[in-house]
């Protein structure tokens, strides 16, 4: 990674396009591309370029970020499995930000480097506010040459960011961390279900969480949205199901124990399947209402 060369960002989604702002506020170039083309116009009046291609922002970008949705996503974009593939990422560093499983990104790390190319993996915690504040928390695994440039050209999108050591380390380490998350955020929506059930004063109850021990910034937020059912997407429910059968997942393979991933899993599912995915995972306490209501004489 030179200086002068642009740096690429593919993925424009609720994460990506506050990302690759920060990184063009902080007086980075970048050039952007998605599969979307309209999600790129906020980027273009920022000042980034547009590529009006994949393959051209490849052949401007050594180092190309990818905020994806999913593994699929990563295939097409990468060509993997066609004869693009080599030519998009020989000669590359890629740096895959989205969540995918730790299986799934070994794998794609031995192929890119068969082709020419450098892999990193640089999953974040957070969510929207986070990552449109630039407080993201990063995690790097790969080659420590690679990791080392990228302290720098994450600062703008960042607070901090850890070496978690070789591929798939900074994956598993996101999903670890997301064990506490998600089954943090559950357990509050399960409270806030208990308070309103049982007719006390939400606001007051806010106060009183928001005072003790178990405040956190995540808990004032998801709190504040609760008591005023505000559940205009932060991370999405479909994202925290999937994310949470990633982590089972990964728990299955290595023999570990998930009873609280286990029960997450089903509450995000019975929650999506209420009709609305795209609504913020605090709205999972549709899924504790559903299943009083059922319980209900």
């Amino acid at each position: 990674m030179t200086q002068q060369q642009p740096t690429g960002f593919i993925g424009l989604g609720t994460m990506g396009t506050p990302m690759a702002l920060n990184l063009v506020y902080a007086g980075q170039r970048v050039v952007v591309w998605n599969r979307t083309p309209e999600r790129c116009a906020p980027l273009a009046e920022a000042g980034a370029d547009v590529a009006p291609t994949a393959d051209d922002l490849f052949t401007r970008c050594e180092t190309v970020l990818l905020m994806l949705e999913n593994e699929r996503a990563t295939d097409a974009v990468l060509g993997r499995g066609t004869d693009r593939f080599a030519k998009r990422v020989g000669g590359h560093c890629i740096v895959s930000m989205g969540t995918v499983s730790a299986d799934y990104s070994r794998k794609l790390s031995e192929e890119i480097a068969a082709a020419g190319g450098r892999y990193v993996e640089a999953p974040v915690s957070g969510s929207r506010k986070p990552a449109e504040a630039g407080q993201l928390v990063g995690m790097l695994a790969g080659a420590p040459e690679d990791l080392a440039p990228l302290h720098d050209l994450l600062a703008p999108v960042c607070k901090q960011v850890f070496d978690c050591g070789p591929v798939p380390a900074a994956l598993q380490m996101k999903l670890a961390v997301n064990t506490f998350l998600i089954t943090m955020v559950t357990g509050l929506a399960e409270a806030g279900h208990f308070a309103a059930r049982h007719g006390l004063d939400m606001e007051r109850f806010a106060e009183i969480l928001n005072a003790g021990p178990m405040a956190s910034d995540v808990s004032k937020i998801k709190i504040e949205k609760l008591c005023h059912r505000d559940f205009t997407r932060q991370a999405g429910i479909s994202d925290v199901l999937k994310n949470s059968k990633l982590v089972a997942d990964a728990a299955r393979a290595a023999g570990t124990a998930f009873p609280l991933m286990e029960a997450c899993v089903a509450l995000y599912a019975e929650a999506e399947a209420l009709g609305t995915p795209e609504d913020d995972m605090i709205s999972v306490i549709r899924a504790f209402e559903a299943r009083a209501d059922r319980a209900r004489p």
